[in-house]
């Protein structure tokens, strides 16, 4: 047998390589803009058109690449931030693997133009799928222009599983918004289809918050401080009533760069622990600022994981600091500092301070409850009265609802053990499940996971033939989303009034809710818009994701009936009948079980002598 092992052509390897990197549009943009801020750039622009799919360019007046600079950083493995293997570990810039314009020139027509400040003419290079078609002089200004044309043009499998432009102009605006957050000495404006998204200028971090979420963020930020040997925070956290339903306002940037930690965001939750509701999610914007050498952000390919040295100890710092923050919140706004600090008494001098008299009434008896006392007071003494046991009539009382007959209600089955259930009465116990009698035993139904299939069911139904009921509000609410959240709701916009959904943008992150669909519960317009979203985000990443079904199911947990609520006979009827009209009764929209069965024999069995 000949040999079968051998190198593979760069070509591959790029592509391969990209496969890590380069995800989708948002990847590469990500990668093109933390090289700008590595260029030490006061000015960084973004242009993309088609959510990316078209066009991406990044225009930055950093400090540019010489002739032989350009062409050298689309070798693969060409970096100048690290010589040696001891430089992993004191990295303070973003890029360094020296990957990512390898791998965005192996799937992509790209244009770079760059000019350092000492050269006359700057570099014009052109190159398509890792090859290089042109080189030569221009006139460009100072600083780089990076252009990427049709990304995947020639992986066209990759290209296919991108998502709509709307849910990839999210992935791009959450990438933009988490490098200008880190960076807010450098300005940043984001163009699509020749709009202009963001136009961030030179702040502080507050100015850039501020600009990125809205002026309305500017009363809801509490600073949040704390320098110790390990770590020094600084930033701003939520006050406890803006808190979302919705995820997406949640940053950790440890040394200028965004990170994800799901244990340090824990960190972070714990601290509003009963001063928010269960689901709702608090706004934090913290930095982190850390010794390189305790932190190895060489984990992962696209550098949002870190692993810290001691992890633990930052968990217990941030959630002290936060804490501690907002204990100082809560207590300022019962101080009232434009007040003198003397304390006004009214004292008069001329009056002898004498003690407080007491008054004792000593024939004052608690028991006599024959006469009042001559205190003015009646008392009359407690009596015990002892526990009557309950006779069998009011026993029988407690478990008679399984006979009566006025409270019938037919179960059909046709799948369920292969028989057909009797006329039997329903109950509801602990006003969170439905028991009911059939031939064979006893069915249990958890009542909100029956109501949620229902739903799921009328919802893609109403989607698929496009008449869903709307309830019309009587004054139409105004919603203000991200940017992020924004271009979701967009992208969902035809799938939301299919249900009963009756909104229209107004402005560049606001949509107006007239109506909403008739089923939904009693939460406001704005709470039911958040809990969808972020249902829908949590859905999204699931292998077998389908847009439809995922707004029903969202949809249909947000509006289903929860446990607590008490149901009179004729709604558990109705329930049971409708869940057996569907067509998959026994499970919900996410897989759980409605009905759990008890047989005869298993009851039997549970009362057997062990």
């Amino acid at each position: 047998m000949g040999d079968i092992i051998q190198l593979l052509p760069d070509s591959v390897a790029n592509q391969i390589a990209a496969g890590e990197v380069i995800q989708r549009p948002a990847s590469a943009i990500k990668e093109l803009l933390e090289n700008s801020v590595d260029a030490s750039a006061c000015q960084v622009k973004l242009i993309i058109k088609d959510a990316g799919k078209t066009l991406i360019q990044v225009i930055d007046d950093g400090t540019g690449m010489s002739e032989t600079d350009a062409r050298m950083c689309f070798e693969r493995h060409a970096t100048s931030k690290i010589k040696k293997a001891e430089d992993l570990y004191g990295i303070t810039s973003m890029g360094f693997r020296g990957e990512a314009m390898a791998s965005i020139a192996a799937i992509a027509q790209c244009e770079l133009k760059s000019r350092t400040e000492n050269e006359d003419l700057g570099t014009k290079i052109l190159i398509e799928g890792s090859v290089l078609k042109k080189q030569e002089e221009d006139g460009c200004a100072k600083g780089t222009s990076f252009s990427i044309k049709n990304l995947f043009f020639n992986v066209p499998a990759r290209r296919k599983f991108l998502k709509s432009d709307p849910v990839e102009t999210r992935h791009i605006v959450d990438e933009f918004q988490r490098i200008a957050l880190a960076n807010p000495q450098v300005a940043f404006s984001m163009h699509h289809n020749n709009n202009q998204v963001f136009n961030l200028h030179q702040g502080t971090f507050k100015q850039r918050i501020v600009g990125i979420f809205g002026k309305n963020f500017e009363n809801k930020l509490v600073p949040i401080e704390e320098e110790t040997n390990i770590v020094n925070l600084s930033g701003f956290i939520g006050k406890p009533e803006s808190a979302k339903k919705t995820r997406g306002e949640q940053f950790l940037i440890v040394n200028n760069r965004f990170i994800k930690s799901p244990y340090l965001h824990n960190a972070t939750q714990k601290a509003y622990q009963e001063l928010i509701h269960t689901g709702y999610h608090p706004s934090y914007f913290i930095n982190m600022s850390i010794n390189p050498q305790l932190i190895d952000i060489n984990i992962h390919p696209t550098k949002t994981e870190i692993k810290f040295q001691d992890e633990r100890s930052i968990y217990a710092i941030i959630r002290s600091a936060v804490k501690q923050s907002l204990g100082k919140y809560n207590i300022s706004p019962s101080l009232d500092f434009d007040q003198e600090e003397t304390i006004a008494i009214n004292i008069n001098p001329h009056k002898p301070i004498a003690a407080p008299a007491i008054q004792v009434n000593t024939e004052f008896n608690p028991f006599d409850n024959e006469h009042e006392n001559k205190a003015g007071s009646s008392y009359s003494k407690p009596t015990l009265t002892p526990i009557q046991a309950s006779n069998n009539e009011n026993w029988q009382e407690l478990y008679s609802g399984f006979d009566q007959e006025e409270s019938t209600q037919q179960v059909i089955s046709s799948d369920w053990e292969n028989k057909k259930t009797e006329t039997t009465s329903s109950s509801q116990i602990h006003n969170r499940y439905i028991i009911s009698q059939i031939k064979s035993g006893i069915i249990l139904i958890d009542q909100q996971k029956a109501h949620e299939r229902i739903l799921f069911e009328s919802y893609i139904k109403a989607i698929e033939n496009n008449q869903g009921n709307s309830q019309q509000q009587l004054f139409p609410q105004t919603v203000e989303l991200s940017l992020g959240d924004f271009q979701l709701l967009k992208s969902l916009e035809p799938e939301m009034k299919s249900v009963g959904f009756d909104i229209s943008e107004f402005g560049k992150s606001c949509y107006i809710v007239h109506g909403i669909p008739s089923e939904s519960s009693n939460e406001s317009a704005s709470e039911l818009l958040e809990g969808i979203l972020e249902e829908f985000k949590e859905s999204e990443n699931e292998i077998t994701f389908d847009k439809n079904n995922a707004v029903a199911k969202s949809l249909a947990k947000r509006s289903a009936i929860k446990p607590g609520k008490k149901l009179s006979q004729l709604e558990i009827n109705d329930l049971i009948d409708q869940l057996f009209a569907c067509e998959m009764p026994y499970s919900a929209p996410n897989g759980e079980a409605t009905i759990i069965t008890l047989t005869l024999d298993e009851l039997n069995r549970k009362f057997e002598k062990k």
